[in-house]
This record gives structure tokens, C-alpha cells and sequence, in this order.
């Protein structure tokens, strides 16, 4: 079941049923340009044999940049290095995919020199936290143009496609979501109208790379972390509406991919989202999948394709590793040596010791 080609709408073809999910690791440059510690990691993770593999999440426009170290696909300078990127995540046989990101409200003001922006205006009772000011539909008009022309960039790079991160309570999930999107236009109100800017931004990176650019969403379906104000129902019919707008596939970001839905305990989320969808629609999913079992499990749930986070960090050869019966995968902690070993840099080491138990001390 893991080692299945897969046709998706667009025409592309995966070798396999396993995917390298988005990662922040703070690899780029200070200016959003390529760095070699990022080429290398995804590199090592191409030749792990991944059918489809993802950048972290890169920002389409400066004022939507979250962290230091994020890369940026904003300006047509950066395509050297897109290309450079291209070409070595394909050289192992999968699809390269760029994750399209504004971080709206977990934007910084730090690095764009520019206030934060969402859906509507609130306060957070968490240290750091930038109040946002309320979107214009000039902002509106120019983040659908900035999304649809890093999309272009992606694809003159020679990536295979692009994810439009709908998750994770970042920009296009705080314009879904029913308690930061306040607005009274039709950019908020009613389910429709907070899908608006989601479906915008599908519609015209499709317009502007054609039906055989692979284009896909990540969507959180349910409150966790920074996602808030999501129905599972709701969030079932915006992947509906988006396969309508033409996307190839829908990634759920489940965190815990054996958990049931918080709304109906009795059922499972990847279920529901793959009778939600066409049938030539991919749905991926992802969230603590470590052992081969796992993946198969969410396979039999309906998964199209799983998608591998932490077990890839700890296991960037998994789907070449997991061919063997009987392997198991290493799990964290792990040493700073190891996971240099692994072509993680001191960067993203840094990140990865911020996570519980993950880095050995």
C-alpha cells in the first residue's frame, strides 16, 4: 500500500505513497535566500526516497515573513536558488512541492518593518504579541496576486507544484476561522465568505500556472495550537469548494493521526475528508506516523498518501528503510552528532531542542 505510484488530477505521477511533510528549520539566509544547510537537509531527504517531498513553509511576500531563517519565494532574484533547490529535490525521483506562506497575525513586524495584518483586529494574552491591524481589500487584492506570482516563480524554478498553507492558524486559516475573522463583507460572515480569500488564492495560482502545475491545501480541520475557530464540518466543506477551484489534493494536518475528531468521537478525521472529495482529489495526511503499521493504518483509513515530520527527521532514509520487515525507525531522543549525522545543521538543531525530549541533552 506505501509503495504505490499515485496519478494525481494535474497529470503528475508519484513513485510511492510517502511524502516529506513542510518543516521550519530556519535554514535560509537572513534575506529568505537559499542556504546550502537547506539544500543539504532536503537533499538528504530526496534520496530517502520520498514520493513527494515539501519545502518549509516559504513566504510570498516580506510582510508575511513569521521567523528568522524562513525561505522566501517573493522575488525573481531568489530563482537561482529555487532552481538549485528544484533540481536536487527531484533528483530522487519524487515531486518537489513548495509550501505558499503568509503568516498574517504570527507575522513579525521585526523582519518586514511592517505591522502585522489579519482578518480582523484582537489581543492575545501571549508575550511578543503583535495586535494586527484589519485587511483592506487592497491587502486582500495584493496577497492573491503575491500568492499567484510565487506560485509562477515556483514553477519557473522547475518545481513540481505548490501547497498553499491553509493551516496552523496562519493567514489564509485566520480569514477560515470563525472567531478571528470578525468581518461583516464578504470577506468574513458565514462559512463562504471566510473561504473567500482560500478559494481566491487557489483560483488564481491556477489561472496563472495551468491545469498540469500540481497545486494543493493544507488545512487544519479542527481547533489545535494557534488553529482556532474551526468546525470540522465546516473545514470539510472548504475541501470541497477548493476541489472545485481545481486543487490536486488535500493535506490534513491531524498533529495525532490515530485520534478520533473532537466534534464526533466516533470518527476519524481522514475518513470524513476522503468522502468529502472526488475520488481523483489526493487526500494526505500526517501527525505522529512513525512505524510502517502507521502508515499503513491511515492508508486504510482512506490517506492517499502519509506524510512523515519527525520520523523523517529521525529517518530520512524511511521509505528506503521501511521496505525491510522487521525495521524500525529511530526515535528521539537523538544527539546533536546524530542528528548532524542526519544533515541537520546547528540551526535547526537549535529549533529541534525546543521540542520535549527530542534532543538529547
Amino acid at each position: 500500500m506505501l509503495y504505490e505510484p499515485l496519478t494525481l488530477r494535474s497529470g503528475a505521477v508519484l513513485p510511492n505513497r510517502l511524502a516529506l511533510a513542510p518543516l521550519t528549520n530556519g535554514q535560509s539566509l537572513p534575506d529568505g535566500r537559499l542556504g546550502d544547510d537547506e539544500l543539504a537537509w532536503l537533499g538528504r531527504c530526496a534520496d530517502g526516497g520520498f514520493g513527494l517531498l515539501e519545502t518549509c513553509a516559504a513566504y510570498v511576500a516580506l510582510d508575511g515573513k513569521a521567523w528568522d531563517g524562513e525561505l522566501g519565494v517573493d522575488r525573481d532574484d531568489d530563482l537561482e536558488g529555487l532552481g538549485r533547490l528544484a533540481a536536487r529535490m527531484r533528483r530522487g525521483g519524487g515531486l518537489a512541492i513548495v509550501q505558499l506562506f503568509h503568516g498574517g497575525v504570527r507575522a513579525t513586524q521585526r523582519l518586514s518593518g511592517e505591522q502585522v495584518w489579519s482578518a480582523s483586529t484582537w489581543q492575545e494574552a501571549t508575550p511578543g504579541f503583535e495586535v494586527p491591524r484589519v485587511a483592506t481589500e487592497l491587502d486582500l487584492a495584493r496577497v492573491i496576486e503575491q500568492f499567484a506570482a510565487a506560485a509562477a516563480r515556483c514553477q519557473a524554478a522547475g518545481f513540481d507544484g505548490v501547497e498553499l498553507h491553509g493551516a496552523h492558524g496562519y493567514l489564509l486559516s485566520q480569514f477560515l476561522s470563525a472567531t478571528m475573522n470578525q468581518r461583516g463583507d464578504r470577506w468574513g460572515g458565514d462559512p463562504a465568505g471566510r473561504a473567500r480569500l482560500i478559494r481566491e488564492v487557489a483560483r488564481a495560482v491556477r489561472a496563472r500556472c495551468g491545469r498540469q502545475f500540481t497545486l494543493g491545501v493544507r488545512l487544519s480541520l479542527e481547533d489545535w495550537g494557534s488553529a482556532r475557530g474551526l468546525d470540522l464540518d465546516d473545514s470539510l466543506q472548504v475541501a470541497r469548494w477548493l476541489a472545485e477551484d481545481g486543487v490536486d489534493f488535500v493535506h490534513a494536518s491531524l498533529w495525532n493521526a490515530a485520534a478520533m475528531t473532537q466534534k464526533r468521537p466516533a470518527d476519524h478525521p481522514v475518513p470524513l475528508l476522503r468522502a468529502a472529495l472526488p475520488r481523483d482529489v489526493a487526500v494526505i495526511a500526517c501527525g505522529s506516523v512513525w512505524t510502517a503499521a502507521d502508515a499503513v493504518a491511515l492508508r486504510e483509513r482512506g490517506a492517499d498518501v502519509v506524510a512523515l515530520g519527525r520520523a523523517a527527521i529521525c529517518n530520512p532514509e524511511w521509505p528506503i528503510a521501511a521496505r525491510t520487515a522487521g525495521w524500525e525507525p529511530r526515535r528521539p531522543p537523538l544527539t546533536r552528532a546524530e542528528l548532524l549525522e542526519r544533515s541537520i545543521s546547528p540551526v535547526f538543531i537549535g529549533y529541534l531542542a525546543r521540542w520535549k525530549n527530542f534532543v538529547a541533552s
